[in-house]
């Protein structure tokens, strides 16, 4: 073998070792759950912010706890069972009652929400023993010890009350804990952050529906609405507000995401912002890939009425638009940034189980919260910090929320 032969051959274990380099930093191995991280996080329990299970049971399940029975195994369609959710250690639960924005054109928003509440209910009658609601911090922490998921109602969406204050009492009295101020739609009273402006934030009776939430001692959600919006609400409310199922714009450009600014006035009310899952949402890239699909999804609507058409052009644009999964990296790297702008006292987290498409590898369903104590721990935070995020700060909230609901 001649001495350029041994140049070609040594140049292609070269490029060989540095492509391996090179895909070995772009994908790190999966974190390993110790028994340490196992131990503190089954020493505190996980009290998330949004699960769309409701209306998971609702469009695929016919509303049947007989076609989806909770005590089977569900996955991997469904993110959520009880088996899993014990196995992810969650004491306590916000269950979105989802309505698409669309059932407003039909009047129908504040009826099928009614229902969504009903079988949240019907759930928890279901399964006793796994399962109690709840309305206040002390609920949460009760039930919790009690071995139950302490079950919480979030209203997904302001267009829920169709411009009614009376419709926001309602709701309460049912059992709503919070009410995400808009979904992806501006609404009459408030501008969402995935469509066009039409107020600059909120109207006189958007603030007067914050006011008459602090009253409630309704818990105030800023996910889904716009930048003007979010800061109208911090300066109207009384109490902390909390985004219940999104994270940090600086890391993933997305409109659904918490700018710097904002964050810095959460810090400054006290609120929580508890980090989604989705990854649109929280990988750099599928961010600015799926920036605008609230609008395309809108557009798509519009030109194509016939259910069929919609979803067939709705698959069309989203192959052109693909996503990466991301990883349990990603959710640590925004709960990262929040801490370092808002501080460890405002941090949480609001998965978007049953509600999202496609969850980041290792946190595929509810069972693997786990899974985030122990990269926690692997970027150095403390065990106190840990039991913050998972359920510390939320828990704070919310008594914040009733003692500002007491003063009124």
């Amino acid at each position: 073998m001649n001495f350029t032969s041994l140049l070609r051959i040594a140049s292609r274990l070269i490029v060989s070792l540095c492509l391996t380099a090179i895909l070995s930093a772009a994908e790190p191995a999966d974190v390993v759950v110790t028994e340490a991280a196992r131990k503190i996080h089954f020493e505190g329990f996980v009290f998330d912010g949004h699960n769309d299970l409701p209306w998971m049971i609702r469009t695929e399940a016919g509303s049947s706890f007989d076609r989806a029975d909770l005590r089977t195994s569900l996955g991997p369609k469904f993110h959520t069972d009880i088996a899993r959710l014990k196995a992810g250690n969650v004491g306590a639960q916000f269950w979105s009652v989802y309505i698409p924005p669309s059932a407003s054109k039909e009047e129908k928003a504040f009826l099928q929400t009614l229902e969504q509440i009903q079988l949240v209910r019907t759930m928890v009658k279901r399964y006793p023993d796994s399962f109690e609601m709840a309305r206040t911090a002390s609920d949460v922490v009760r039930i919790q010890k009690s071995g139950k998921v302490a079950s919480l109602i979030g209203v997904e969406g302001g267009h829920c009350i169709e411009d009614s204050i009376e419709n926001l009492r309602r709701l309460h009295a049912l059992g709503a804990g919070y009410m995400t101020l808009t979904h992806s739609d501006t609404l009459n009273w408030a501008d969402a952050a995935t469509d066009d402006p039409r107020h600059e934030g909120l109207t006189l009776f958007g603030e007067d529906v914050v006011r008459e939430m602090n009253r409630l001692g309704m818990l105030v959600d800023l996910s889904h609405v716009s930048d003007e919006t979010m800061k109208d609400a911090i300066r109207v409310t009384t109490a902390p507000v909390i985004y219940s199922h999104s994270s940090a714009r600086a890391i993933a450009n997305h409109p659904r995401n918490v700018p710097d600014d904002v964050l810095k006035l959460v810090k400054q009310n006290g609120g929580v912002v508890m980090i989604n899952f989705y990854p649109g949402f929280i990988h750099p890239q599928s961010a600015n890939r799926r920036s605008r699909m609230f609008h395309v999804r809108r557009e798509l609507r519009a030109r194509f009425p016939v259910e069929a058409d919609f979803k067939r052009e709705l698959r069309a644009w989203e192959q052109a638009n693909p996503i990466e999964r991301g990883t349990i990296f990603d959710v640590c790297d925004h709960i990262d940034h929040v801490k370092k702008i808002a501080g460890i006292a405002h941090i949480g987290l609001g998965s978007d189980f049953d509600g999202i498409p496609l969850t980041p590898r290792q946190l595929e369903d509810v069972s693997t919260y786990p899974v985030i104590t122990q990269e926690l721990l692997n970027r150095g935070y403390t065990a106190a910090e840990i039991h913050l995020i998972m359920s510390g700060n939320i828990l704070r909230v919310m008594r914040q929320a009733e003692e500002a609901a007491a003063k009124r």
